[in-house]
């Protein structure tokens, strides 16, 4: 080997820096430990102290020393699947950015083509570039964008914006770079309330042009809160109010037009006898004051008063709505009210007739215009910050510019004048309406009060300081771990992890004696490399990546198996020691099989890099990292010491006792069998085929959209109960077993269309109360929905995937498959230079897809584990692909190699025989992987186990295509007159 005292120098080197890399993640899992132990599982204690130390050194070289901070953003960060928290993508509304640009245009051309470009469920098309073509189709030239009513509007004008000469295609330009600066307004201002938030090394990142915001906060808890904090738009505003006295006679008489539509459909139950009901009748005995009789008024809980038109159950709020937007009862308004704004409050709490705490809140009537514009926008708003009010209750003071002072102060002046009230809204929420009793109010500062705890009031004033958001940002992909079930996944990656590395090592020293020790050195140097430079890259390990690690275990020593059993060829043939090993690893011996094998895997890892997202990015960055790692670990590190060995003793002979008859006289026709192969795989593919169509595939929420939840509750339930009991709630839910008998996996469609923080909330708490019989009284609803240290009941895991987001996942599925597929043809028709070869291998590849897929197909509805077609899924197909690759490659190789050379023989024969010659190596990293995945099934935990298995099955079907289909499809398609050729050449050797 060339270069030696240079590799070694490398080799030191990086081993040196991985060492470094990787200490910083000791340290700072030490400091984590530190504060778990001082914290005594008391979360925000534990902040607490992590915050505290956050500018302290910790960690001290001698030359240099380190933060806690610094330390921490050096560590291989863990994933949510390990460190629990929360992860969500946002989806910043293109269509509201799009309204706002045109000033809420009310072009029907425009309007309509929001609505297509809404409505259009194409997969991975930015809602943006719908919006185009639905504008284009619709206007059919008449309409242009630059239209004044359209993008040519004020706000637009002047330079960088629209102008009436503009074009179409000149104005798309110009409304894409603002959408994208609006989506980055999004970004800085998301970033701001995080940084705020206090969670250690939360990840923000914008998902490409698509609008869309990756958000990560590992360790975060408090599963609404977080929501809430991410979805406000923080729209904060200022409008006047109307008394209930003003608004009373619309109000009764929307109550009597209700009666002839709902009269038959409202509940009975006492009405409240407040300042409505004393507006409805003089006497007690007026019918319109009997039970039921009053379709908006036997809604109202409790009476209001001021501003307060009165106090609603929330479940009735959407009733209410429906009744005060339609027309036949808006009509009823007097002239000046007509653009009156009906808004409801803040939830809060208040005792019913028995004195028992239940929900409610009010509604409020804003005195709108025909814009529908506030009194006074928030924008004026420079700072807030949480206080307490003149009661002692918390409220959040702001303070404005000097323009917003001037216009708060005339606004108060009026409503003292008036003796009205104004309300205080964000985001379509009215937090307090106060009065204004003592004069105008100058300086620009007010005040918000209400029905608030000290945390919410907390996160009010971070959401008012960062800003508001151009437009809604909607959760369209969510996903919460409970920090049990990441430790949970920790222990039962180590362990495979730690089972697998053992088995390999032991497999190794069996089978190649010192050479397969020499092998376990390099594989051990390759994982402190591997963790190395996954430190380094401030990689993202997750639970998917850590089988990703284990199987470079695996695949880390193939290329010693290929290169070991290449060398006891060479000592068959008689060549010495030193001259098997350098024939061994030179480009004619091992080398070239070893590069085409790894560069189709390098291919397809791209692939699944490319198109993957969240554990399967991680899953993809530990394989590709990990191909490259045991490539120069097996041809480097275990070379320097065969050398040293051929140098010293010479005494290696690549074979055991055990293993040195092993495949010396192996010679089985494989051509022979290829028509009852073809026969098989034929049934096998027609089944599979006819299942997929009939059976169909259990599609998980990653491509159909909708809620998962993970609960695990106090002892065993039945599936089918929690299933009935859910569907009443619900209309539609799924119910399995996930592992063990007291855990289930459900699955429900319900609202996942809404993406706002109630419907999650409204989603979590129907879970609850309908599953909370289950428990024993002692579990909150707080502890079965948050996440905290230890927890073993409840909501251990959710997620939620909206239906567009699906599509897109499915489309990248698609592609993922399609182009590795694509990709791996072309690189072997010009490696081999045989299109032959390609579609060999492209067959095996289909023949192993179709039966993977039919596998799941025709055993999901009865299997004791999941069996989902998710994106964990996916990543499993392509690693069989890459997998199936490495085996037909080094066939082909083999093929290629002795047809090239000058063994003597028909056609016939010399495949047979270059088939013959690499089973060791087939056979070897065959049983290798198998056990690997073996392994990980039985102790890598139930969220992978499905995943395992689709590589398992794929392994082996890999092989036995290698074998089976992928040469006999490359000798059938090889014309006869290429055959006469080569059979000419090798007959005549």
């Amino acid at each position: 080997m060339q270069n030696k005292g240079l590799i070694k120098f490398f080799a030191i080197l990086f081993a040196l820096v991985s060492i470094y890399q990787l200490s910083f993640t000791f340290v700072a899992d030490k400091v984590k430990s530190d504060a778990k132990t001082f914290a005594a599982g008391n979360p925000d204690k534990e902040l607490k102290y992590l915050d505290s130390i956050s500018k302290e050194k910790v960690f001290n070289l001698g030359f240099t020393d380190f933060t806690f901070n610094e330390v921490t953003d050096k560590q291989i960060n863990k994933g949510l699947d390990l460190e629990g928290g929360i992860n969500v993508i946002l989806q910043i509304s293109v269509k509201d950015i799009l309204k706002g640009l045109s000033n809420n245009s009310k072009n029907p051309v425009f309007n309509k083509s929001l609505a297509d470009a809404t409505a259009d469920k194409q997969g991975n098309k930015p809602y943006l570039d719908k919006f185009f073509d639905a504008f284009d189709a619709n206007s059919k030239g008449t309409v242009k964008l630059a239209s004044p009513d359209i993008f040519a509007n004020r706000s637009l004008q002047g330079e960088g914006g629209v102008d009436f000469q503009m074009t179409d295609a000149q104005v798309k330009k110009v409304i894409k770079r603002k959408v994208d600066e609006s989506v980055e307004s999004a970004f800085g201002v998301l970033r701001k309330r995080i940084d705020k938030f206090g969670v250690t090394q939360p990840n923000i990142q914008k998902l490409g042009a698509s609008g869309q915001i990756l958000v990560e906060l590992p360790g975060a808890k408090d599963v609404d809160r977080i929501k809430k904090l991410l979805q406000s738009t923080a729209q904060l505003e200022f409008w006047e109010t109307y008394k209930i006295e003003e608004i009373g006679n619309f109000l009764m008489a929307a109550n009597e037009s209700l009666k002839k539509t709902e009269i038959n459909k409202v509940e009975t139950k006492e009405v409240v006898k407040d300042s409505l009901s004393a507006l409805l009748a003089d006497g007690k005995d007026s019918a319109v004051a009997k039970k039921g009789n009053n379709p908006l008024f036997d809604k109202i809980i409790a009476q209001g008063g001021g501003p307060v038109l009165g106090l609603f159950s929330p479940k009735d709020t959407a009733v209410v709505n429906g009744y005060l937007k339609r027309a036949d009862i808006k009509i009823l308004l007097a002239a000046d009210q007509r653009y009156a704004k009906f808004v409801w409050g803040k939830l809060t709490t208040i005792k019913d007739a028995k004195d028992k705490d239940v929900d409610a809140v009010e509604l409020y009537a804003l005195k709108g215009n025909r814009d529908n514009v506030a009194a006074m926008s928030g924008g004026v708003v420079t700072d807030a910050h949480d206080s307490f009010d003149q009661f002692g209750k918390p409220s959040v003071s702001m303070q404005m510019n000097g323009q917003g002072a001037k216009a708060w102060e005339e606004l108060t002046a009026k409503a003292y004048t008036q003796k009205s009230n104004i309300a205080i809204v964000l985001d379509n929420v009215v937090y307090s309406a106060p009065g204004v009793s003592s004069g105008p109010i100058s300086g620009g500062r007010s005040e918000i009060s209400g029905s608030f705890d000290v945390t919410e009031t907390k996160d009010l004033a971070n959401v008012l300081r960062a800003g508001k958001l151009p437009a809604a940002a909607d959760i369209v992909q969510s996903e919460v771990v409970g920090p049990s079930l990441g430790q949970e996944a920790i222990d039962n990656g180590t362990n495979s992890a730690l089972v697998g590395l053992l088995l390999v090592s032991l497999w190794m020293m069996v089978y190649y004696g010192k050479a397969g020790w020499y092998a376990n050195i390099a594989l051990a140097v390759n994982l402190l490399f591997l963790f190395g430079i996954l430190a380094s890259l401030g990689a993202v390990l997750t639970l998917p990546g850590i089988a990703g690690i284990v199987l470079t275990m695996g695949t880390a020593v193939d290329a010693n198996i290929i290169i070991y059993e290449r060398a006891k060829e060479e000592l068959r043939d008689g060549k010495s020691l030193s001259e098997a090993v350098v024939s061994s690893y030179s480009w004619t011996g091992a080398m070239r099989s070893i590069v085409d094998a790894n560069v189709t895997h390098i291919l397809t890892g791209a692939v699944l890099f490319i198109f993957g997202s969240g554990p399967i990015k991680g899953f993809a960055t530990t394989l590709l990292i990990g191909i490259v790692t045991s490539l120069f670990t097996s041809i480097f590190i275990a070379r320097i010491f065969i050398d040293r060995n051929i140098a010293g003793k010479n005494d290696l002979s690549f074979v055991t006792n055990f293993s040195k008859n092993f495949f010396t006289n192996f010679h089985l026709d494989f051509l022979k069998y290829k028509k009852w192969a073809y026969g098989f795989s034929a049934v096998v593919v027609v089944v599979s085929i006819v299942s997929l169509s009939t059976n169909g595939l259990d599609q998980g929420v990653d491509f159909v959209g909708g809620r998962t939840f993970q609960v695990r509750f106090e002892k065993p339930v039945q599936a089918e109960v929690v299933k009935e009991e859910l569907v009443k709630v619900f209309g539609s839910a799924e119910a399995k077993v996930f592992g063990s008998d007291d855990q289930l996996k459900i699955t429900t469609k319900y609202k996942v269309q809404e993406h706002g923080s109630e419907a999650d909330e409204e989603v979590n708490k129907l879970l609850y109360d309908n599953l909370k019989q289950h428990y024993s009284a002692g579990l909150t609803y707080e502890k079965f929905v948050n996440a905290y240290d230890g927890k073993k009941l409840g909501i251990l895991q959710a997620s939620k995937v909206g239906p567009t987001v699906a599509e897109d996942i499915k489309t990248n599925a698609y592609w993922a498959v399609l182009g590795s597929m694509a990709i791996v043809f072309l690189y072997l028709m010009i490696s081999f230079r045989r299109w032959q070869y390609s579609l060999g291998a492209i067959a095996a590849i289909a023949h192993d897809v179709i039966f993977v897929l039919g596998i799941y197909s025709l055993c999901y509805k009865f299997m004791p584990f999941g069996m989902e077609i998710d994106q964990h899924f996916i990543a499993a197909i392509l690693t069989v692909i890459g997998y199936s690759m490495n085996d037909t490659v080094i066939v082909f190789d083999r093929v290629r190699e002795f047809l090239d050379g000058k063994i003597k023989g028909s056609f016939y024969e010399i495949v047979n025989k270059s088939i013959n010659t690499t089973m060791s190596r087939t056979i070897n990293t065959s049983l290798t992987m198998v056990a690997v995945l073996l392994i990980m099934f039985l102790f890598g935990g139930e969220s992978i186990r499905g995943f395992i298995f689709a590589m398992l099955i794929g392994i082996l079907v890999g092989t036995y295509s290698s074998l089976f289909i992928a040469t006999p499809v490359l000798v059938d398609t090889i014309s006869s007159v290429d055959k006469d050729l080569i059979e000419k050449h090798h007959l005549e050797a």
